[in-house]
């Protein structure tokens, strides 16, 4: 496969797992918290988890248009938007791996390192696409 088609297959996963997620969140709030990765043993937030469900959403934005308007500006501006939401999401969690048993601490991490590793193993793909 050349750069181009692993960019759109990156950036639709990223999408499509933003969406997912967002729609969840939004939707079905206490659903979601629940997960123990999620919730980490704290008081729930009804209005805490619909708005990351919706911030999932908008972002799920700009990487869907991004697999189809695959020019250098878009694909490096959808990654940049969801890896400065990745990263830090990724070193909060890790302060907080004291909420979790150590069999739940696994699936949160490997997740939450695949969403910084795979922004970021896709982002010098753009370096030879056109402006």
């Amino acid at each position: 496969m050349n750069a181009r088609t692993w960019l759109r297959a990156g950036l639709a996963f990223l999408a499509a797992a933003q969406f997912a997620v967002g729609c969840w969140a939004l939707l079905a709030p206490r659903s979601f918290f629940d997960i123990p990765w999620v919730g980490m043993r704290m008081h729930y937030n009804a209005h805490l988890m619909m708005d990351y469900g919706a911030m999932s959403l908008a972002t799920s934005v700009v990487l869907g248009v991004s697999v189809f308007a695959v020019t250098k500006i878009m694909t490096r501006t959808a990654l940049a938007v969801y890896t400065v939401f990745a990263a830090p999401h990724l070193v909060i969690h890790i302060q907080l791996l004291h909420h979790l048993t150590p069999n739940e601490r696994l699936p949160l991490l490997t997740a939450l390192t695949a969403a910084v590793v795979i922004p970021a193993a896709l982002l010098p793909l753009t370096a030879k696409l056109k402006r």
